[in-house]
């Protein structure tokens, strides 16, 4: 996407979009292989150690087959963020995940009873699905949607677009989303006027944000996952796209950005303390390397879950690489409190946030 065209985007919409940054990048987007949880993740089922599950992340290689499947949906949580969540949802084999992915978004629809309590499902009562259709060639999904969509409040417009967009193209084989209403292709959304003459990909961003004294025409987006607690104390990833002053080290700074913590601290938590410092950045072979520093850190100190899966995502959400190894004072003999190793390369996750309904 040219400079031009973001900036056409940011004075329709009110909003800047983002410039892809690499193909096939995002969170649960494109990727088919199996995935490689912290050795000790699935250790309980394997018979192999007492180490418990992670409670928000969703190890499961198989979980689209069968009769219960984990789909990811984005919903907005109490604070007005979008969140992806997995939820277990009863699925034949002859019905298409995007399908009832986006059934699951329709604000009061069927299957609203599976969201969780505090958040919030996007599309607009009584929005029908017409049809769900995906060009495996182009990886494009196609969604024609009823009237019903267009009804909503213009505060609710790009939400409902990230929503969609984040939401379909978590599922293995779609990168990009067309819309349409019943029929009839969409260049448009009618309230704000947010420009969908091209497909949506992830490069719209999520949750944006505009870091400190940034010019939006000399910015680089970057995406991070911050922490937030639903009202019974469950623990949740937040990503957040933020427009940062423009570098030619993408990952590096996503990483720097991560550490420098969230910009709304009422609302999100940092992952990462301030004592940590990046070293280095580097991707090869389809793994990021992420080497940090942290002067108080003693070799076989447990480090924190939560900071550890958050470099996970930010770090493969901004290089498009499927897998990330974690060097902590140049050691990769790296341990959470669950005793889960992170000695060798970490694939990021399919489904996180596994919160209860």
């Amino acid at each position: 996407m040219n400079q031009t065209r973001w900036i056409r985007r940011a004075a329709i919409s009110g909003v800047l979009a983002i410039p892809l940054l690499t193909a096939g990048c995002g969170l649960f987007s494109q990727e088919t292989s199996s995935i490689d949880p912290p050795q000790g993740v699935l250790a309980e089922e394997e018979g192999l150690s007492d180490a418990p599950t992670i409670s928000t992340v969703l190890d499961d290689a198989d979980d689209m087959q069968g009769d219960l499947s984990q789909i990811t949906v984005y919903l907005q949580d109490g604070n007005g963020y979008l969140a992806p969540v997995s939820i277990a949802s009863k699925l034949d084999k002859s019905e298409a995940a995007g399908q009832r992915a986006l059934e699951l978004l329709v604000d009061g629809g069927t299957y609203s009873s599976q969201i969780p309590d505090g958040f919030r499902a996007m599309l607009p009562q009584g929005t029908v699905i017409n049809q769900f259709k995906v060009d495996a060639e182009k990886k494009l999904a196609q969604v024609d949607l009823s009237q019903q969509f267009v009804s909503y409040n213009p505060q609710d417009e790009r939400p409902m677009v990230e929503a969609i967009t984040w939401t379909l193209t978590a599922i293995p084989g779609i990168e990009k989303v067309e819309l349409s209403v019943d029929g009839q292709r969409l260049t448009e959304m009618p309230e704000e006027g947010y420009p969908l003459d091209q497909d949506l990909t992830r490069a719209i961003g999520i949750n944006l944000e505009t870091g400190n004294g940034v010019s939006i025409s000399q910015s680089t987006p970057v995406t991070l996952y911050f922490s937030s607690t639903t009202a019974d104390n469950e623990q949740y990833y937040v990503p957040v796209t933020r427009l940062i002053s423009s570098t030619s080290t993408p990952a590096q700074a996503a990483i720097e950005e991560l550490i420098a913590g969230p910009l709304d601290g009422d609302q999100l938590t940092a992952v990462v303390t301030p004592d940590y410092q990046v070293k280095s950045v580097e991707t090869k072979d389809d793994i990021v390397t992420v080497d940090l520093e942290d002067s108080s850190y003693e070799a076989g100190q447990p480090v924190p879950e939560e900071l550890l899966l958050a470099v996970i995502l930010s770090a493969t959400e901004n290089t498009g690489a499927s897998q990330v190894q974690i060097r902590l004072n140049g050691d990769t003999n790296i341990v959470d409190e669950f005793n889960n190793s992170y000695s060798e390369p970490v694939s990021r996750p399919h489904h996180v946030n596994a919160i209860k309904a």
